[in-house]
């Protein structure tokens, strides 16, 4: 019995809190004496009413809002998932058009060489960053040989150290065991190119006196019988005089960015060195031309041609006016000290001798 009544206690308070209201309306005899229990009895429950309203309300939105996150946290979770997912599908596809481009380069620039080469793709590049010496996945069923010249579009790369079936080891021109003939685009100075160990290069037996400058490129010279000639190999960025030789330095034009493909050269053809491009000079400014209103009137030729004589030309002139009046068959040298007659006078109604006419003798009129 205990237990029936601890278990149902409320039910039990709540049930003779109803049947006493009941009573007590049933007491009354008088309408202002109901309204009185009427309020008692609303003033008594009213509390009790609002307290479990309140938690009502409280419960009903806290579930509903635990429902809804617990929602929203499964739509996150999903959305993150699908991100990560797109993200990845993205980056593979930007990788895949990177590559496309490189192989679209290398095919554009193999049709353009003339020399004969093998595509080939860079498989390891070695344990550490350093490394020197890689693997492609190109040997020697593809015609590949030791010795054979590995380059870009760019620029060279190294030379096949070693040709197995199916695979190539790699030499870059960054390390220390490499070197190969260049030759300055201006000056057409030759050098020795040699790696460093590091991601410079150097040109070696250059004399101090020969004219190297900054930014100026290296092409490769034939000379080591290993590259083609005009092939690039890098734009200098130090050059200083040295003890005995110039001290240049710069990177390769075809290792500033990373390399997965790579063309090896079976059959080499040597290409002219290009020129000099003249757009490294500052530009020269030129004023518009006249209008014609400001132009001048042409001179005519004779006079700009006597406007341009020097006093040399004059005293030339003259002497050879004296050596064509004085000589004849017969007489002596001219005297070029015999100075010129005065301008003979012009009488009133007398007319003008004309340019170059001989003026008349007197005495051959007396005569007459």
């Amino acid at each position: 019995m205990d237990a029936i009544l601890s278990r149902y206690r409320s039910l039990a308070v709540l049930v003779t809190v109803i049947l006493a209201q009941l009573l007590l309306v049933a007491y009354q005899k008088s309408g202002s004496e109901l309204m009185a229990v009427r309020d008692l009895g609303m003033t008594a429950i009213a509390p009790a009413a609002q307290f479990f309203e309140n938690v009502r309300r409280n419960t009903t939105g806290f579930f509903q809002n635990y429902f809804i996150l617990v929602d929203l946290r499964e739509d996150n979770k999903k959305l993150r998932d699908e991100l990560g997912k797109f993200k990845l599908e993205n980056q593979f596809l930007k990788n895949e058009i990177q590559m496309a481009d490189r192989v679209l380069s290398l095919s554009k620039f193999q049709t353009k060489t003339p020399s004969r080469t093998v595509a080939a793709r860079i498989i390891i590049t070695g344990a550490g960053s350093n490394s020197r010496i890689w693997v492609v996945d190109r040997g020697t069923s593809s015609g590949v040989q030791r010795g054979m010249a590995v380059i870009t579009q760019d620029g060279i790369v190294g030379k096949v150290v070693n040709a197995f079936s199916t695979t190539s080891q790699v030499l870059l021109i960054t390390d220390a065991n490499f070197a190969a003939g260049v030759i300055s685009q201006k000056g057409r100075v030759h050098g020795t190119l040699r790696g460093i160990g590091q991601s410079r290069v150097m040109v070696d037996h250059i004399q101090n006196e020969d004219k190297v400058e900054k930014d100026e490129e290296f092409f490769t010279s034939g000379e080591d019988r290993i590259f083609p000639k005009g092939l690039p190999a890098g734009r200098v960025e130090i050059v200083r005089p040295g003890p005995t030789f110039k001290e240049i330095q710069f990177v390769p034009t075809s290792l500033q960015s990373m390399l997965e493909e790579v063309l090896i050269v079976t059959e080499g053809v040597h290409q002219r060195i290009p020129d000099a491009l003249p757009g490294l000079q500052s530009p020269v400014y030129l004023q518009q031309p006249l209008p014609p209103a400001f132009s001048e009137k042409p001179r005519p030729r004779e006079e700009i041609i006597n406007s341009m004589k020097t006093d040399a030309d004059r005293l030339r002139e003259r002497y050879l006016g004296i050596g064509s009046k004085q000589t004849a068959p017969g007489q002596p040298a001219p005297d070029y000290n015999q100075q010129p007659p005065p301008p003979r006078p012009i009488l009133p109604g007398a007319q003008a001798p004309a340019t170059g006419s001989v003026p008349p003798n007197p005495g051959a009129a007396a005569q007459r």
